[in-house]
């Protein structure tokens, strides 16, 4: 498993934009892991699935909340991941209201998921291969903090824990 002083592993993440920006097509748009963290304070946080009811209850909104906090405690954006293709993570993007707020990435194959070793396997409840529920600050693309979910929990990475991490 990834830990802390580790580098992010050299996957390709998918991203679905609602509008065509300078740069980015409407999508899905590839973001290479290594290029997309170099240089930055990123705060990243990961769930087992788009619209599953914790995670649009809770995970997402608690960080669309808090944004203006990451930014002036020097976060400069905010990553989340999910074992979803592009166009569901726009989709939940879209229904969450993250709008430029939080970066809505599909690790479609669960390839960051493996590389990381924080995957959860829900092949008995028909869900596949997923992604724990963890958090972690980044900083040029090393793990500062990391916040791994015990099953079923919802307990330390939550905006409010990595916030405070990030202030620290």
């Amino acid at each position: 498993m990834i830990q802390v002083g580790d580098t992010l592993p050299a996957t390709t993440l998918m991203e679905y934009h609602e509008v065509e920006a300078e740069g980015c097509s409407i999508g899905p748009n590839a973001v290479d892991v290594a290029k997309a963290s170099a240089g930055k304070t990123i705060a990243l946080f990961a769930l087992p699935g788009a619209f599953t009811p914790t995670c649009s209850a809770k995970h997402v909104p608690g960080f669309v909340e808090h944004y203006e906090h990451f930014k002036a405690a020097g976060v400069d954006e905010i990553w989340c991941l999910s074992v979803n293709d592009a166009f569901v993570m726009g989709a939940w993007a879209r229904e969450q209201k993250t709008g430029t707020k939080v970066r809505m990435l599909g690790d479609g194959s669960g390839d960051f998921a493996k590389a990381t070793g924080l995957v959860l396997d829900l092949t008995t409840r028909g869900m596949g291969v997923r992604s724990n529920r963890y958090s972690m600050l980044v900083k040029d693309g090393k793990v500062v903090t990391l916040n791994v979910e015990g099953p079923g929990k919802f307990e330390v990475s939550d905006a409010a824990t990595l916030l405070a991490q990030a202030k620290a």
